[in-house]
């Protein structure tokens, strides 16, 4: 009995060396911004991730603001958002907590080649005072992502109430994406993350319809970090595995796989993890 029974020991750790796949995985749920997963950026990393901790990442992409909701209401262990302002807020509330930079891009506004607001090249203020002025189709996300929030800003900035009223102001409540879809069909301008432009730009071989028309003011810096669901809030939160993606997210090795990651021989996001 005792040698069936070294034996039976014998054939499961061997069953163990020679299937790992076995093992499942431990799982870390990642609510995120939309960017992250529309350039393709998660796809590249996750896979490293698992290779380097075991532990497998999944995420759903969403506006920055539901993404907030998300951790507060204890449905995610850690986020990858990009509104700051807003971040802080729930770290302060102590839903969220060990908030760290990763990496940054900048937002742009695009639109039709004609330009009919006139707005190339404009400061972003002025801009936005332009398209307002002609009444020019502009395609807002409306949904409190990262990019929405920028843009509400944007308005207030230049002096105006945010014209969600006006009829040449659309809203579509969806993704980036999609929004800039939108945009090309109704030949109308939107902002976006330089990422997702890319992206874009990318999936029309290079010749996208809608340019970039606005860009490199001081006010559109875009910059994304990563945050842990406090567990003193969400019980269950898997703080420890959210520290390590944090923490695996500021290494070097995964700070030059960000700035390693190009479509059209340009990089969507610049890491500068501290």
């Amino acid at each position: 009995m005792k040698k069936i029974k070294v034996l039976l020991i014998a054939l499961a750790l061997v069953s163990l060396l020679v299937a790992p796949g076995l093992v499942k995985a431990e799982t870390l749920m990642m609510a995120t911004t939309t960017s992250t997963d529309n350039t393709g950026l998660l796809d590249e990393l996750a896979p490293m991730f698992q290779k380097d901790t075991g532990i497998e990442l999944k995420w759903t992409a969403v506006g920055t603001g539901k993404a907030l909701k998300m951790g507060q209401n204890c449905d995610v262990d850690v986020l990858m958002v990009h509104a700051p302002a807003a971040e802080k807020k729930y770290v302060d509330m102590g839903a969220l907590k060990d908030r760290r930079e990763v990496m940054y891009n900048d937002f742009v506004i695009i639109g039709p080649a004609s330009d009919p607001a006139g707005i190339k090249g404009l400061p972003v203020v002025q801009a936005m005072k332009a398209i307002a002025s002609s009444k020019a189709p502009f395609v807002s996300r409306g949904d409190n992502s990262g990019t929405n929030k920028k843009e509400i800003s944007l308005w207030k900035v230049a002096g105006m109430a945010v014209p969600d009223k006006a009829p040449w102001y659309i809203q579509t409540g969806q993704g980036m994406i999609k929004s800039i879809t939108v945009a090309e069909e109704r030949d109308a301008y939107v902002m976006t993350d330089r990422g997702t432009y890319i992206k874009y730009s990318a999936n029309k071989n290079g010749s996208p319809e809608l340019k970039v028309l606005v860009e490199g003011d001081k006010s559109l810096f875009n910059q994304y970090s990563v945050l842990a669901v406090n567990p003193a809030n969400c019980k269950n939160a898997k703080y420890e595995l959210a520290t390590k993606f944090s923490e695996w997210m500021a290494s070097p090795k995964t700070q030059k796989a960000i700035g390693d990651f190009k479509l059209l021989g340009k990089k969507l996001f610049i890491p500068n993890a501290k």
